[in-house]
């Protein structure tokens, strides 16, 4: 007769439950944020971590719908890349592989003229 051992682990598994943001990739979005709370412009944020995707939510007051969305879906990476800047409407901003690339949408927001 012939027995395979049991597994501990199910073989095959490379992705992982609940997909998150890196240290990295909070430090650049928290940076934007920081500097768009210093203009005026965001008061409020909200983190969500899903099996899907993990998504920056920001907030113009606590009250509202999201000004903008920063979400981080990794199934995308071969494809059109796995970050995404998502408008009020669910309009797609701007999406790229490179995270501070695709920030660069909302910093054009900081760029006042002078009077």
């Amino acid at each position: 007769m012939n027995m395979e051992a049991p597994l501990p682990f199910p073989a095959g598994r490379s992705e992982p439950d609940v997909i998150a943001f890196h240290r990295q990739e909070l430090s650049v979005i928290l940076s934007l944020y920081g500097r768009m709370v210093a203009a005026g412009e965001w008061r409020d944020y909200a983190i969500s971590h899903g099996r899907e995707a993990a998504v920056f939510s920001i907030f113009r007051r606590t009250a509202e719908t999201p000004l903008y969305r920063i979400e981080k879906r990794p199934k995308l990476r071969l494809k059109q890349g796995m970050f995404a800047v998502l408008g009020e409407g669910g309009q797609v901003l701007r999406r790229g592989h490179d995270l501070q690339q695709v920030l660069r949408v909302l910093e054009k927001k900081l760029i006042r003229p002078v009077d």
